[in-house]
């Protein structure tokens, strides 16, 4: 009898520790866009993680489905598909996203692509982070990460972090290839390399009015296979990943600007932000400080970055978020890169024209993924060459931007965006005259109250100036999503 308790005992212990909530939920969403001008308008395709064409007169249908599940011991898995057909696209039918995930309590590790937003600045608002944003599509990666902020023992909640260590490739060699139409040498199969270190304090539990958040990232491109025939095969080895890894010189495999450097291309950003909550506002102050290189990360570029403003309104629907950005891009460490120089005679502590995004022979695509920038898309993504050249050819940008949004009633939802820019080129191929831009958008988003589950939107936009051209354009969405099985 003892022995059946027992038995009986292990078998309600397994049925609780893996008694689970699961569900999968599904998106369908339609979208067309007409534009005048050269181009779909700015804010229409930018920021939208590679979905939207650039071309005038472009559409899409999309299907998404999710999937997830957690037991009672905060044992949790899941993954996600999402499957668009697009046109004008040099492939029509593409995978956006693809991954599996699996998770403990704060931990969690993911496999595969997907939009993950982990940027300090409002996704829908901000101009986007200088280092990783929504603008891309999603590289495919393994992710380890504590993906949301913790406590840390011993601290009383007030101190959280959160970070990530990840590694993934490149799959962009086809799309490239047809962009260059094979008149372009750039390099392939490019794996990536990033980690990230969040820490905030914020005490809670006594209402205490102050937050404040500091993180570092780390980006690093490196290995793959260049088109030039003296570079050829990239250094990859797990003795090569641990130089990326620490940011320390190739070896004697690796081209000779990598050996004076660092093996591949690296930048990141240091990240700051400081909030005073109240029950009515939250008030946020933020700046990030963007680094390519050593010079950078010693804040001789301090002038640059993306300085911002958010006031997170609770009292009233009518605006219930406003974000105000200044980005500066100007002064790059200066106009001359030089690193080996006599100091009695040239004093200061080289660098400089670091050439935001851009990278040598090594990685001539940079800090792009299918022609996007992986970063702010203010920096002009190489998807805008009309030569087929895949270098960022305007990446000194003074720019002024805001974000609202709100509800006009409860179902009717909407966003602005305002952007001015004053465009300078780069620090090696100034534009002769500087091109200023005016970029306008905004979205109403409509729910009806007898159609569950259906969002309807319509999205109107320009652009005005030298850099974009003049581009008018609409688009159009209709959404369907919820719950296949619970």
């Amino acid at each position: 009898m003892k022995k059946i308790n027992q038995i009986l005992f292990f078998l309600l212990f397994v049925i609780r520790c893996f008694s689970q909530e699961s569900v999968t939920e599904y998106q369908l969403e339609a979208f067309g866009s007409a534009a005048t001008g050269s181009y779909t308008p700015f804010w229409i395709t930018n920021n939208q993680y590679g979905a939207v064409p650039l071309d005038k007169g472009n559409g899409y249908l999309r299907i998404r489905a999710l999937h997830s599940q957690t037991t009672q011991n905060n044992i949790r898995w899941g993954g996600g598909i999402d499957v668009i057909a697009a046109t004008p696209r040099y492939k029509a039918l593409y995978i956006q996203q693809l991954f599996v995930e699996a998770g403990y309590k704060a931990l969690n590790i993911r496999i595969g692509s997907k939009e993950n937003y982990t940027s300090l600045w409002d996704r829908d608002l901000s101009s986007g982070d200088m280092v990783i944003s929504n603008n891309a599509p999603p590289i495919p990666e393994i992710d380890i990460s504590f993906p949301r902020f913790t406590a840390v023992p011993y601290t009383n909640g007030i101190v959280q972090i959160k970070g990530n260590f990840a590694i993934g490739r490149s799959f962009d060699n086809t799309y490239l290839q047809d962009f260059t139409a094979g008149q372009v040498f750039f390099t392939r199969n490019i794996q990536w390399h990033h980690k990230s270190l969040y820490i905030r304090l914020s005490d809670k539990e006594s209402d205490f009015p102050l937050t404040a958040v500091f993180g570092v990232r780390h980006y690093a491109q490196w290995s793959g296979v260049s088109d030039y025939s003296d570079i050829g095969v990239q250094p990859h080895s797990f003795k090569d990943f641990l130089r990326v890894f620490a940011g320390r010189s190739g070896g004697a495999d690796a081209t000779l600007s990598d050996q004076i450097n660092v093996l591949g291309n690296h930048y990141g950003s240091y990240d700051m932000k400081l909030g005073y909550l109240t029950k009515s506002v939250d008030f946020y102050l933020y700046k990030q400080h963007f680094f390519d290189d050593v010079s950078g990360i010693e804040w001789y570029n301090y002038r640059d970055g993306l300085y911002g403003f958010q006031a997170d309104i609770k009292v009233f629907a009518g605006i219930n978020k406003v974000v105000f950005e200044y980005l500066s891009t100007l002064d790059q460490g200066g106009p001359i890169h030089y690193i080996d120089f006599d100091h009695s005679i040239y004093p200061g502590y080289g660098g400089g024209s670091d050439n935001y995004y851009n990278n040598g022979r090594e990685y001539p695509t940079g800090a792009s993924y299918f022609n996007r920038a992986t970063g702010n898309p203010l920096l002009t993504s190489p998807i805008y060459n009309e030569n087929g050249e895949l270098n960022f050819k305007n990446n000194r940008v003074k720019a002024f931007h805001i974000g609202i949004s709100g509800y006009l009633s409860n179902q009717l939802a909407y966003r602005l965006l305002a952007t001015h820019t004053d465009n300078r080129g780069t620090m090696g191929a100034p534009f002769l005259e500087k091109k200023k831009s005016d970029m306008l958008f905004s979205k109403f988003s409509y729910r009806h109250p007898r159609l569950e589950n259906w969002l309807f939107s319509i999205e109107l936009a320009a652009d005005f100036g030298m850099m974009y051209g003049e581009n008018h354009g609409i688009s159009f969405s209709v959404s369907k999503f919820g719950v296949l099985m619970k």
